[in-house]
């Protein structure tokens, strides 16, 4: 599964916008959806999709302020959603597939990071429930609008924060153990790579391929909401005015920057034929061996660090496990 995870020398970079990845694709006739396309890198991404040429549907928690963000980008489609509220994401399927279209394109946008611990309906984490199992919940649904498509892309937009935790079976909701947002937070990207190995596995035949991808560290979005005050000052990441400083170099991007490895991951034809593969910088990264010392150094730095993917996080059996916990956390059947 790991063979094709290094990087194809796409042409692309840090420095590479949503603009520059998507130039010359054509997607008139293509239906996207987006979650967290309201906000942070999502807008650029529904932006970007929406330029060339695809409807774009955006699920969300405040239907109101998604109007009001998204007001200059015509007819995109904006429908209510709480990743945290199972029964508003049967709704939102259920609505969608009333419609008889297709999904070609389902972004994996939204997420939540270094909040107090909560739980949903269910009694799952917060960082779990919002991050990985709604998205699971939202991708069994429209299946069958992704089959429909004849050839779909999945993609979940992760972290290279899951080098804070793999996948912690014994109790993923921190029933037991004492409560740790960074940890938490790291799990749930973790298991958004895990989710796209399996997805593609299992749906490849389908025409539907997956991907997961670190976007780069975007300050000025809800990422600095979290952040004790001061850490960012410190590592250089904002200036003395509360600005983000944007330094491609170190993986501190732009929101145009931030939002193009999603959009490479959903658009780029150097991606045919291949899936379950991990992204930044808009090529595929390399396989880091996390019992490697330096991999454990760059692994523990808060600011600049050599990015890569953990094979921790892509471990097909791990994969597929995490798979039947999510089917028995959400009650979905495979």
């Amino acid at each position: 599964m790991t063979a094709d995870q290094a990087p194809l020398g796409s042409g692309f970079g840090v420095t590479s916008t949503a603009d520059d990845v998507i130039a010359g694709i054509d997607l008139n006739g293509a239906v996207a959806v987006v979650t967290g396309g309201a906000s942070g890198i999502g807008v650029e991404t529904t932006r970007a999709l929406h330029a060339a040429g695809a409807t774009v549907v955006v699920p969300a928690r405040d239907v109101a302020r998604a109007q009001v963000t998204l007001a200059g980008i015509d007819h995109v489609e904006i429908a209510p959603m709480d990743l945290m509220e199972p029964a508003s994401i049967d709704a939102f399927v259920d609505r969608f597939e009333r419609s008889g279209r297709p999904v070609h394109l389902l972004v994996a946008s939204a997420g939540i990071g270094g909040a107090p611990l909560e739980r949903d309906a269910r009694g799952n984490e917060s960082h779990f429930a919002t991050n990985h199992l709604g998205h699971f919940q939202l991708v069994a649904g429209l299946g069958p609008a992704l089959r429909r498509a004849e050839g779909a892309r999945v993609v979940m937009v992760s972290s290279w924060a899951h080098r804070s935790s793999d996948i912690v079976f014994d109790d993923p909701n921190f029933q037991r153990r004492s409560y740790d947002s960074n940890s938490a937070y790291g799990q749930s990207k973790t298991a958004n790579i895990l989710f796209a190995l399996e997805l593609d596995r299992r749906a490849a035949l389908d025409g539907i391929r997956a991907f997961s991808l670190h976007p780069g560290t975007i300050v000025d979005t809800n990422f600095k909401r979290n952040v004790p005050e001061g850490v960012l000052e410190a590592v250089g990441m904002m200036d003395e005015h509360g600005m983000g400083v944007i330094d491609p170099a170190n993986g501190w991007k732009s929101v145009a920057q931030g939002a193009a490895t999603s959009v490479w991951c959903a658009t780029s034809p150097q991606l045919e034929g291949l899936g379950g593969l991990y992204a930044q910088d808009c090529d595929l990264a390399p396989l880091l061996d996390h019992t490697d010392p330096d991999v454990i150094a760059a692994a523990s730095r808060f600011g600049p660090a050599a990015l890569g993917v953990m094979d921790y996080a892509l471990d097909p059996g791990t994969a597929a496990r995490l798979w039947h916990l999510s089917e028995q956390l959400t009650g979905v059947g495979s």
